[in-house]
């Protein structure tokens, strides 16, 4: 048993570092900016309505030193048409000064950590150049 606690306690990511209000409206700024100038134009550059989940928007969010990047989904389905829901594709996490780890969220609803210590500019950059991490 305290071999598996110890196992879990090396293995959990450490928790986001909280920012000033200074560099978390920087940080949300630039987030939304990418949002605005490169992830809407290239992955919803217009909305599609289908008889299923469709996307509608693609947007952020942030809480607890993160900063997640979701879609926005509509019903098409006739059960349950016009409900919305998000689902988050990555997440950025404040690890330090200008100094972030990259998640993927999984299909199976874990995120997994990509990349660890980069820069604001460095994890925009691989958001937008890693296809892994691009909305579906």
């Amino acid at each position: 048993m305290a071999r598996a606690k110890q196992w879990m306690q090396t293995t959990r990511a450490a928790r986001p570092k909280l920012p000033d209000d200074a560099e978390k409206q920087m940080i949300v700024a630039a987030c939304e900016a990418f949002i605005v100038d490169v992830l809407k134009p290239r992955f919803l550059p217009q909305i599609r309505p289908t008889e299923w989940n469709y996307v509608i928007d693609i947007h952020g969010a942030w809480a607890a030193g993160r900063y997640r990047f979701m879609q926005r989904y509509r019903s098409g389905m006739e059960l349950n048409r016009g409900e919305e829901f998000d689902a988050p594709f990555a997440r950025f996490d404040r690890m330090g000064p200008d100094r972030f780890d990259i998640y993927w969220m999984r299909h199976t609803g874990k995120w997994w950590r990509l990349h660890s210590g980069v820069t604001l500019v460095e994890a925009l950059r691989i958001l937008e150049t890693d296809g892994v991490l691009h909305p579906v």
